[in-house]
């Protein structure tokens, strides 16, 4: 991806912006800092000493630390290759004999000494949950099957497994399986995200097994099993009594929104906007736009720490039920609200670099991956449904996305995200938390992100003027 250096260093590329009528899907940011530029005298020699009697000192060229140049939807799908080949590598779906590393082809009766081949991830967490629904969007926006099978064929993989193991968990419910999270979950992290995952990827058609077995045990667990407070709301007795984890939110609510447009019960849609809301009641800091990470009842006054990951399931979650919440429903509009109070909130602690710090309100704290991936698929998707207002927000989306692209090594592993992370009553808690390339969260996210700008760049053409950026009416 060239600089905005090497941009407004191009007389041939600034007159072809410029040409009269000549739309260009692009970044609004880079757009809007090139008009600046026009005002230069194309081939003019470089003054040797710059002044303000020699040179327009308002047309220079800032030196950024994310790319500000032209974003295509060429550029964001090599991104998206690269983590694709990476994860199609080291995420193998088969099953080995323990201590041979022999691969079983007998699915349907594997015997007891299978195991899942090893790979870099794990193919049953909640994190992979976020991955295979990536992969999903990241075929639709591409229109790059690759992607799509990738999903299909590891949901196939888990679903023709999965029927031996419930037999065998029937005679002996102590019985060793690789697939403990899938037949026995026993927290919102085990079921949510790889639920939702597994109910898009069916009702798309894309995997040729029954997933519906694995679906219905999911929200069953969800619904019927999971810790609750009086009121209903999902809570959990970990780290202390009564305690609401903001990211159980993201563990939850999909799974329950895309189970009500499954099967067009409304209880499903009740519960999931119940969740939203009275969490939201209780951890939303208004004043901030932001959520807190915890929340334990009867402690006053409470720790506000703003972390970033959290506020990302967060924000995905309201937009993941709004996607398939009816708006004659009477939570629509309120859940809504809620989401915009926090896209608000979010934009005003972007840093310059594109990304968002890993606790929000606090700038000494270190830059994060997944949390910004989060942020520009969930803003962009608000934007695309006509949710938020394109040219307020969509400058933001397309510098996340920059900066996160920056984060996509040669090899499709994403850098800068914060491993796996428990709630706490102290920053340090969150400001020394380890950053690596093996913490799932990331490639999920980056997946979702690169594909919805894509869409964001294929629903909106911008127009360069000498003086402005513009939008055409749509």
């Amino acid at each position: 991806m060239k600089t905005l250096k090497e941009l407004s260093a191009s007389h041939r590329y600034r007159k072809m912006l410029r040409i009269s009528g000549t739309a260009a899907k692009t970044s609004f940011l880079s757009l809007a800092i090139l008009a600046g530029s026009f005002h230069f005298a194309s081939a003019q020699t470089k003054p040797e000493k710059v002044t303000d009697t020699t040179t327009p000192l308002h047309a220079m060229q800032p030196d950024y630390d994310t790319p500000y140049g032209e974003t295509t939807p060429k550029d964001i799908t090599e991104v998206l290759n690269r983590v694709h080949a990476y994860l199609e590598a080291t995420t193998p779906a088969r099953l080995v004999e323990k201590g041979t590393g022999k691969e079983i082809k007998n699915l349907k009766k594997p015997g007891n000494n299978a195991e899942l081949a090893q790979g870099d991830f794990r193919l049953t967490s909640y994190e992979w949950g976020v991955t295979y629904a990536g992969m999903l969007l990241a075929g639709e926006a591409t229109g790059d099957p690759r992607f799509t099978a990738y999903t299909a064929k590891r949901l196939d993989f888990l679903a023709d497994l999965a029927p031996y193991y419930e037999k065998e968990l029937k005679k002996n419910p102590q019985t060793e399986t690789p697939l403990r999270q899938v037949l026995q979950p026993h927290a919102l992290d085990d079921a949510g995200a790889m639920c939702a995952a597994m109910i898009k990827a069916s009702r798309y058609g894309v995997t040729k097994s029954d997933v519906r077995p694995l679906i219905d045990r999911y929200i069953n667990y969800i619904s019927n099993k999971e810790f609750r407070l009086q009121d209903g709301t999902l809570a959990r007795n970990r780290p202390l009594p009564n305690t609401i984890w903001l990211d159980d939110l993201f563990m939850a609510v999909p799974a329950l929104a895309q189970m009500g447009k499954l099967t067009n019960d409304s209880k499903y849609y009740d519960d999931a906007v119940k969740q939203v809301l009275q969490i939201s009641e209780r951890m939303f800091n208004k004043d901030k736009g932001l959520y807190m990470h915890g929340w334990v009842q009867d402690m006053n006054p409470h720790p506000q720490f703003h972390w970033g990951r959290a506020n990302g399931w967060a924000v995905m979650t309201m937009v993941e039920l709004l996607e398939v919440l009816p708006e004659s429903h009477s939570g629509y509009q309120p859940v809504m609200d809620q989401l915009k109070a926090h896209i608000h909130g979010l934009a005003q602690y972007q840093n310059g670099t594109g990304f968002w710090h890993q606790l929000l309100d606090r700038n000494d704290s270190y830059l994060e991956t997944s949390a910004t991936a989060i942020y520009a698929y969930s803003i962009a998707r608000a934007i695309n449904r006509g949710w938020v207002d394109k040219q307020a927000y969509a400058p933001m989306v397309l510098l996340a996305w920059n900066a996160v692209a920056t984060k996509v090594n040669d090899k499709g592993q994403v850098e800068g995200t914060c491993v796996g992370t428990g709630m706490a009553f102290d920053p340090a808690f969150y400001y020394y938390r380890p950053i690596n390339v093996y913490a799932a969260h990331g490639y999920g996210p980056v997946l979702l992100a690169g594909a919805e700008v894509i869409n964001l760049l294929k629903e909106s053409n911008y127009e360069i003027n000498d003086s402005s950026v513009q939008f055409p009416a749509r």
